[in-house]
């Protein structure tokens, strides 16, 4: 059994940073806080300045199982490491259980991120609605949300 995470997440992969850094835009001007976000990009500094300037701080290193070392900020990293560090052990894939995503989602979230794209995150279970719309509307690709607290 897996241990899940009761904080929601809204999930999408931007095909790069110039897509990413227009849907975080429009996150934040439906009121969404940095502190809700969560940004996952392949190290360049690109996704460090884009990381650096959406959520006030630089990105860390993560090694994350297939993608390799990636640049991360946000709640999420902390919900996918869990007590064992799972990001290195089991990439997206397996350590998106955790936080109520099916596995073939968390697959494409892998492969698009392993593509150059960038995953960004949401956690913010009363406005998940309208962060997946934002996310849809900015080209988020598979944009979805996670487990609903309580159907797990």
């Amino acid at each position: 059994m897996v241990d899940v995470e009761l904080g929601l997440f809204t999930v999408a992969v931007f095909q790069d940073v110039a897509w990413a850094r227009k849907g975080l835009n429009a996150l934040k001007q439906i009121g969404l806080p940095a502190e809700s976000l969560t940004i996952i990009a392949k190290d360049s500094p690109e996704a460090a300045a884009l990381i650096e300037q959406m959520l006030g701080s630089a990105g860390v290193r993560v090694e994350i199982g297939s993608l390799g070392s990636v640049l991360a900020r946000g709640s999420l990293v902390e919900s996918l490491q869990g007590s064992g560090r799972d990001l290195a052990k089991l990439g997206l894939t397996g350590a998106m259980r955790r936080v109520g995503f099916q596995s073939h989602d968390s697959r494409i979230f892998e492969t698009l991120t392993g593509r150059g794209g960038v995953l960004v995150a949401i956690r913010s279970e009363s406005r998940a609605a309208d962060a997946l719309a934002i996310l849809h509307s900015y080209g988020g690709g598979n944009a979805a949300i996670g487990a609903w607290s309580g159907r797990v």
